[in-house]
């Protein structure tokens, strides 16, 4: 196989929100800075498909909003399994960084007055979400692409990286290396720091909002070059997701439907919300989620298994300027959402559970840090809407300021070739005429994490779901890969495989030692909050014994 090898102070692997800002932040300060993504760059990020908003205290419109509210709402939303610090981190500093943006030329809506706008979001005590109409997420991304240009920094496309390479040593991560999808080449980056900004992993499940690109491969790196993951059982599900035709399932319908006054109405025209939660929807999604859940499985759902949302009984005039994007997203299927109802259901959306950091993003390898959805502790069991858009911002900051520090005081080390030749040799290996096409193997996972791992689980379910794991990953060792495919959609497909089986075991292992219900996490066979046991994260880490962390206000 081909090789090319590079050399870079930080190396970010992943080109969304968290990690454009933090090579944005490392090159400012003098850094060599490569981003490298699987997909293409700046658009294969879930950051790009965000659409709601971004958290920031200002107090343009509820004057009355505090800094202290909102770590109050994030913690209670996260069902106080958060990181104090990383919670006291995100809110302190997500107004700087949302000015910050608009400096790299993305323009948040405005008042009349001129200030920031701000809608109200599920599960927060005052509107403090600002927003782009519908658009935000990809609005930020406009002027993060517009400074990473301007920065002039390098960037690498369609490059899947498969495994992070240590020094000689083995005490210190170097750099990463993986395959070119466009020329099978094996790609090798020598850094002195290495930031993992992969993003999450919807795509264990069937309907996800999220990125094709999103399947957990950093996590799974992390964790098989030692690093600490935690709280993996955390996986949220959007309340609503498009549901129909089938090639738009999963498909997000923003949280801003709701947030400017959207119903979510049963079959038999009941807005059902009231039933479960007095916030109606607005809600955490946790809560709107397993509601909307609970009246399909009684019964009460849609022709084709949802529930229906309702902008219809809102002046027109509101849905086409704050809601553009679901206008257009229904049209093209023939709906109008001004005059009739969207039918929802949930969609898996973001992963709590990641690499575990602390406030700098450091993690418990040297050299190597992580920002972004990568990431876990700062939303603790359920993540608040637009709190995701400004933990891109603040810990993609983190992460460029403390990777950008430490390659001023470190030399640049050499990699252990016997990794990169083990490596190698990995891939090589896939690389066979078996019984198996990847992409089905891959369908079938979902389909397990779909039955068993989802918005309800149990104990019989999550064992289940590892015995049809383990068949399929003996499956796995006989795919059908062909040496060389335009784009190696087949290789990339396989390498996925291999890392879903992985993650999905991660996040069913954390799922069973957490026997209560808490935020995203609902266990129909301990349905009940058990603080007393288990107000604490699970820590897993490939060379040691299951630790926890102690959480609540102590």
């Amino acid at each position: 196989m081909n090789k090319r090898e590079y050399k870079c102070d930080v190396l970010v692997i992943g080109s969304g929100g968290a990690g454009c800002k933090c090579g944005i932040v490392a090159s400012h300060n003098g850094a060599d800075v490569i981003i490298v993504s699987k997909g293409l760059t700046f658009k294969s990020g879930c950051t790009m498909l965000a659409e709601g908003g971004y958290n920031a205290v200002f107090g343009y419109v509820d004057e009355e909003d505090s800094l202290q509210l909102h770590i109050q709402d994030t913690l209670k939303g996260g069902a106080f399994l958060n990181d104090l610090d990383l919670v006291y981190k995100l809110v302190n500093e997500s107004p700087k960084q949302l000015i910050e943006l608009e400096s790299y030329g993305s323009l948040f809506d405005r008042q009349d007055d001129g200030r920031l706008n701000q809608r109200p979001f599920g599960g927060q005590s005052y509107r403090r979400t600002c927003f782009k109409g519908d658009q935000t997420g990809h609005e930020m991304m406009i002027g993060l692409r517009q400074e990473v240009i301007r920065e002039n920094i390098t960037t690498h496309e369609e490059v899947m990286i498969t495994k992070l390479l240590f020094n000689k040593e083995h005490t210190k991560i170097v750099g990463a290396m993986g395959i070119s999808l466009k020329d099978s080449a094996i790609i090798i980056y020598n850094s002195k720091t290495t930031v993992m900004a992969s993003g999450g992993s919807g795509w264990l499940y069937p309907v996800t909002s999220n990125a094709l690109q999103k399947t957990g491969d950093g996590t799974v790196m992390a964790y098989n070059a030692g690093v600490d993951i935690m709280d993996m059982e955390m996986v949220q599900f959007h309340p609503t997701g498009m549901l129909y035709p089938k090639s738009r399932r999963g498909v997000l319908i923003t949280e801003a439907v709701r947030g400017e006054g959207g119903y979510l109405i049963n079959k038999n025209n009941e807005r059902f919300m009231i039933n479960y939660d007095p916030r109606q929807e607005l809600a955490t999604r946790d809560i709107v989620a397993r509601s909307i859940y609970t009246e399909i499985q009684e019964g009460r759902g849609t022709e084709h298994g949802g529930v229906y949302l309702s902008v219809t009984h809102l002046p027109d005039e509101q849905v086409q300027t704050k809601l553009h994007t679901m206008v257009q997203q229904f049209k093209d299927i023939g709906i109008d959402i001004t005059k009739e109802p969207m039918e929802v259901a949930p969609t898996a959306h973001h992963m709590m559970g990641g690499i575990k950091i602390n406030k700098n993003c450091e993690t418990n390898i040297e050299n190597f840090y992580a920002a972004g959805e990568a990431t876990s502790g700062v939303h603790g069991a359920n993540r608040l809407g637009g709190n995701a858009l400004a933990d891109t911002q603040v810990f993609g900051n983190a992460a460029g300021i403390q990777a950008s520090h430490q390659v001023k005081k470190i030399e640049l080390e050499e990699i252990d070739s016997t990794e990169v030749n083990s490596e190698i040799e990995r891939i090589e290996n896939v690389w066979s005429k078996g019984a198996y096409k990847p992409e089905e193997l891959k369908q079938a996972i979902q389909e397990v994490m779909w039955k068993y791992v989802a918005i309800v689980r149990n104990e019989t379910g999550l064992k289940q779901a590892l015995n049809e794991l383990n068949d399929i990953e003996e499956k796995s060792k006989d795919m059908d890969v062909p040496e060389f495919n335009e784009y190696n959609e087949p290789l990339k497909v396989a390498l996925e495989v291999i890392n879903m089986i992985q993650l999905a075991k991660l996040i069913i292992k954390s799922a069973l030692l957490r026997k209560e219900s808490r935020g995203a996490h609902y266990r129909s066979d301990y349905p009940e909050l058990n603080d007393e046991e288990y107000l604490k994260s699970f820590v897993l880490n490939k060379n040691e014994d299951v630790k926890t962390i102690k959480r609540g206000l102590f």
